[in-house]
C-alpha cells in the first residue's frame, strides 16, 4: 500500500461573509504534497495563501472541500482532537517571530514542552538539541532583543520541531530578513525537510525561495493556476 500524501488538498473552498458582502477567498483549490517536501505556496496579497495555510493547519474551517494530512482528514477530527493534533504533529512559524523577550532562546522553546507536561530532563535535552540543529547552542541564554532578525527565526524554528511534528507550516518566514540572512533560512528549513523528513510548506513571496524548494504552487485570486518545480 501506497504510504498517503503528506498533504492532500481537494476542491479547497473558503468564503468570508460580512452582512451581505461574501468575499471567495478560495475558489476549489487541489494538490498533493509528499512526505519530506519543501514546497512553496507563491502569490501576491490577498491571493489566499495565508487562508489556505490557515486551513491546513486547522486553524481555520473551510467552507467546502477536506484537508488530509498523513491520511487523516482534520476536519472530521472534533475541535479538541485537532488542538492536540496541532500541538503534537503541525510546527508553525510566523514572519513576526513570536518570541517572548524576557525570556532566553532556551527558554522560549521549553516552554512549550513544559506546557505540554514533559519533564525536566527531557526539557532540557529536547531544548538543547532543538538549538543545535539550528545552529543556536552557544546563544541559548540570550533573549530575543539581543538577537538578531535571523537568530530569532531560528529560535523560532527549534521551537517549531521542538515536538518533533512531521508537518511544518511558515508563513512569510523570510519577510523581515536581508537577503543573505533569508538565504540561511531557506537552507535551514531545506536541511530539515531532507535530513528530518518533515514536510514543509511555506508561503512567501520572496524571489529567493524557487532555489530551494522542490514544488512551486502559485495562487492567483484563490485559484492555483500554476504548478512547477
Amino acid at each position: 500500500m501506497n504510504e498517503p500524501y503528506a498533504i492532500e488538498v481537494n476542491d479547497l473552498q473558503r468564503t468570508y461573509r460580512t452582512g451581505k458582502l461574501a468575499v471567495q477567498a478560495l475558489r476549489g483549490v487541489s494538490f498533493q504534497i509528499k512526505t519530506g517536501q519543501f514546497v512553496v505556496v507563491k502569490g501576491r496579497s490577498g491571493s489566499g495563501k495565508t487562508t489556505m495555510l490557515n486551513c491546513i493547519g486547522g486553524l481555520d474551517q473551510p467552507t467546502q472541500g477536506s484537508v488530509f494530512v498523513h491520511g487523516q482528514n482534520i476536519f472530521d477530527l472534533s475541535e479538541r482532537v485537532r488542538t492536540r493534533w496541532r500541538r503534537e504533529q503541525v510546527g508553525f512559524v510566523f514572519q513576526s517571530f513570536g518570541l517572548l523577550p524576557t525570556l532566553s532562546a532556551y527558554e522560549n522553546i521549553e516552554l512549550i514542552l513544559r506546557m505540554s507536561g514533559i519533564g525536566y530532563k527531557e526539557r532540557h535535552q529536547k531544548a538543547f538539541e532543538a538549538l543545535e540543529k539550528v545552529g543556536l547552542e552557544k546563544w541559548i541564554h540570550h533573549r530575543p532583543p539581543e538577537m538578531s532578525g535571523g537568530q530569532q527565526q531560528r529560535v523560532a524554528i527549534a521551537r517549531a520541531i521542538i515536538n518533533s511534528p512531521r508537518l511544518i507550516l511558515a508563513d512569510e518566514p523570510t519577510a523581515e530578513l536581508d537577503s543573505e540572512t533569508a538565504r540561511e533560512i531557506l537552507a535551514l528549513f531545506k536541511e530539515i525537510a531532507q535530513n528530518e523528513g518533515i514536510t514543509v510548506l511555506m508561503v512567501s513571496h520572496d524571489g529567493l525561495v524557487d532555489e530551494y524548494v522542490e514544488q512551486i504552487l502559485t495562487l492567483k485570486s484563490g485559484m492555483l493556476f500554476e504548478e512547477g518545480s
